[in-house]
């Protein structure tokens, strides 16, 4: 089974020599394999006749082409595509009544097309454009699954559905106040008391478009919480919160998954998405190209399996590598001639906020990881590092002269003009060099955007290219605030194998503020934790050990991890389970502690 497909939004017929048409060896021939479509003014490829022979995929000028073949097997599962030459999806994830699904894979393979399939917004083609079929064909196509009784009920009305999107910027327009704006959708009567246990009432009588990302995150949730319906769609709602906010938002969402409905969540941070989910479906394939649902398992079987990277009952490996966690924390022991910069203690007070700094200092070869609640000081502390802002009381010093890189948490502040190939050479970064290609262009997915132009890019395309500028240019200091923003779980370990190999291999010294719990986890050999009243207030350790770090963290917010015995990957306790309190109480231990595990998601 041969698939083509071809990125509209990259094809530009008009400003290239056409060379798909005038190399395909098929059109050579006298056939019509590949032409324009005046209608559209796009490429098109006739499947049926392409032999595969990948030329037009390499004549291709903007990269717009892909061609893959997959096992004829899969045709018969072919749920929806996106017109001709479009992305295809395969199967679907099965919804289990009273049970949170998690879906797990990587950005562009289909995940919010599941979703919005599950919920009655994308009515699924089964592969026919020209001739889409009625409700009753789509019902036979599943028939002998949970799912034929599934859109059987979608279908007659009988699921009312509830969705949370994964971009919430719409909210920037609302002008009503959140309370005004939870009440209007309240079907429950219990908005004030979503409201609370979010953190919201003090925000009651605030405009939504005035409130921060983090706070839009959790109105947008609370919004989908009070509405009565039988399916719950949750597409990433971590993005934006704090760890304290991400279980805090974790704990109301499962309570969703009660007897008559159904939950389905999408997350990539794999700690949230553990800590919600009972069962997970992973997605697999070629971002943009197509995607294929594999078996729904347990939840603990179904991360382990993404991790490994292979599914075993179909014989798929969609990952040449493994994930990589560890058991026991790295050792951080530092010679003192390898001293990249140190600090005295700090003190910055911006308005009513004041920051407090324990003295310190990083050395070469080092990862900090810097944790701790949104508001409490990190970037006005990575600023003051990168020399944006001069401390109050204290000094920095760095040892010879450095050169810096910096990812800004607020990339609304990038100005940036031309298109993302010229900006990334403005940078420093040779576009060119084989290993920028392999370990950030190509899983970042920044090559497609080359002609693009950067003021036109959306917050997670203008992410992914600050990412490639930052550790895509050589510098002694790398200072990365927010970097797994956006990102998908491959491009999240991408990116810290990257800054794992560059702070290593060339003596570099690295700060990384991130919320993705285990992503510190992965590339992290020491950590910051800051601490204090956000908003008003805050206080940052020296760069502590792992074990030292991660206690004193997860001490502040009231939650302990255990290791898979497998993967050794941490996995969050549920609060109150008899395994937190003897972590709590007895080992005084938060983080290493790997146990024996059955198949479930809150022992």
């Amino acid at each position: 089974m041969r698939v083509a497909v071809i990125d509209k939004a990259l094809c530009r017929p008009s400003k290239c020599n056409q060379e798909c048409v005038r190399f395909c060896p098929i059109n050579r021939s006298g056939a019509k394999c590949v032409w324009i479509d005046e209608a559209e003014n796009k490429a098109r490829i006739a499947e049926e006749l392409c032999v595969g022979c990948g030329i037009c995929v390499k004549k291709c000028p903007y990269q717009a082409i892909t061609i893959v073949n997959l096992p004829e097997k899969l045709q018969r599962n072919l749920v929806h595509r996106y017109g001709a030459n479009g992305f295809e999806l395969f199967r679907l994830p099965v919804p289990k009544e009273g049970k949170a699904l998690g879906i797990l894979g990587s950005n562009g393979v289909g995940k919010s097309t599941s979703l919005k399939i599950l919920g009655g917004v994308l009515k699924p083609n089964l592969g026919m454009i020209d001739e889409p079929p009625e409700w009753d064909d789509i019902i036979d196509f599943f028939k002998g699954s949970e799912l034929q009784t599934y859109f059987q009920k979608l279908s007659n009305g009988q699921l009312r559905v509830a969705y949370k999107p994964q971009a919430i910027d719409v909210l920037s327009k609302v002008t009503l106040t959140v309370g005004e704006a939870l009440k209007k959708v309240d079907e429950k009567g219990t908005a004030r008391e979503v409201a609370e246990r979010l953190g919201l009432l003090h925000l009651w009588d605030r405009p939504v478009k005035a409130l921060s990302g983090g706070e839009m995150q959790k109105v947008a949730i609370a919004a989908t919480i009070v509405k009565e319906a039988q399916v719950y769609l949750i597409d990433e709602p971590a993005s934006y919160l704090d760890v304290r906010e991400r279980l805090r938002v974790s704990g109301l969402i499962r309570e969703l998954a009660r007897p008559g409905t159904y939950l389905i969540v999408v997350e990539h941070d794999l700690a949230v998405l553990d800590y919600i989910s009972d069962l997970v479906a992973i997605i697999y394939g070629e971002p943009g190209v197509y995607g294929v649902v594999g078996t729904v398992k347990g939840v603990r079987a179904g991360i382990n399996t993404y991790i490994d990277g292979y599914l075993r009952e179909e014989n798929i490996r969609f990952r040449d590598y493994r994930l990589e966690f560890y058991e026991k924390p790295p050792e951080a022991s530092y010679l003192p001639e390898t001293v990249l910069l140190r600090w005295s203690q700090l003190s910055k007070a911006l308005g009513d906020f004041k920051l407090e700094v324990e003295e310190g200092e990083i050395h070469r070869g080092e990862v900090v990881g810097i944790l701790g609640p949104n508001g409490i000081g990190k970037t006005t502390f990575v600023r003051m590092l990168a020399g944006e802002l001069e401390p109050d009381n204290g000094w920095i010093q760095r040892i010879g002269t450095l050169t810096l890189s910096y990812k800004p948490q607020f990339l609304g502040e990038v100005k940036a003009y031309g298109t993302v190939r010229e900006f990334l050479r403005e940078q420093g970064v040779d576009t060119s060099s084989s290993l920028v290609q392999s370990e950030l262009i190509k899983p970042l997915r920044v090559h497609s955007l080359f002609d693009s132009y950067v003021e036109e890019l959306s917050g997670g395309e203008l992410q992914r290219v600050m990412i490639v500028a930052a550790l895509g240019k050589e510098a002694d200091l790398y200072l990365l605030d927010e970097p797994m923003a956006y990102l998908d779980v491959e491009q999240r370990y991408a990116v810290a194998r990257v800054v794992k190999r560059l702070t290593a291999e060339k003596g570099a010294a690295t700060f990384v503020v991130e919320h993705d719990v285990v992503a510190i986890d992965f590339l992290a050999n020491t950590i910051m934790v800051f601490e204090g009243e956000p908003g008003r207030h805050g206080t940052a350790t020296r760069p502590m050990n792992m074990r030292d770090g991660m206690n004193l963290f997860l001490r502040n917010v009231g939650i302990t991890f255990r290791r898979d015995p497998d993967t050794k990957r941490p996995r969050i306790n549920k609060p109150g389970s008899w395994l937190d309190r003897y972590q709590k109480e007895v080992l005084k231990e938060y983080y290493y502690v790997v146990m024996e595990e059955k198949e479930s998601s809150q022992e």
